[in-house]
């Protein structure tokens, strides 16, 4: 693995809001969950993650139609220790972006995403 990569990918603020979320939540999550939470187009959030997963920042696991991303403590020991600082040092700089990912995930039906892309928003303004 090359870190110097790692570095630079995680040198862009999405990517790193991104990780913070697997690594916070511990949640495998869908990227329409991800657009919702951080408030960033559906196409942005899925090149942030193409570049997480080509460095094996980022796992994938199919659920149906869904694809679910999450971290990938396996990766190696370095990205394992590299988390950790992330996680411990970077929760509450981000706080805003797991709140409102608690609240995209507290829709869930059986542990999985049901309303896809941009509904959330309106399913807020319905309750």
């Amino acid at each position: 693995m090359n870190f110097l990569n790692v570095f630079k990918a995680l040198g862009d603020e999405t990517r790193l809001r991104l990780l913070n979320l697997f690594l916070q939540s511990g949640e495998k999550i869908c990227v329409c969950e991800l657009t919702d939470a951080l408030e960033v187009p559906q196409y942005g959030i899925s090149r942030h993650l193409s570049v997480l997963r080509n460095l094996n920042l980022v796992s994938t696991s199919r659920e149906g139609t869904w694809i679910y991303y999450e971290a990938n403590w396996e990766a190696s020991e370095c990205v394992g220790d590299l988390f950790e600082v992330i996680k411990k040092h970077f929760k509450q700089t981000y706080a805003n972006d797991l709140e409102k990912l608690n609240k995209r995930l507290a829709i869930r039906e059986n542990g999985y995403c049901v309303i896809g892309y941009s509904t959330f928003e309106e399913s807020k303004n319905k309750k």
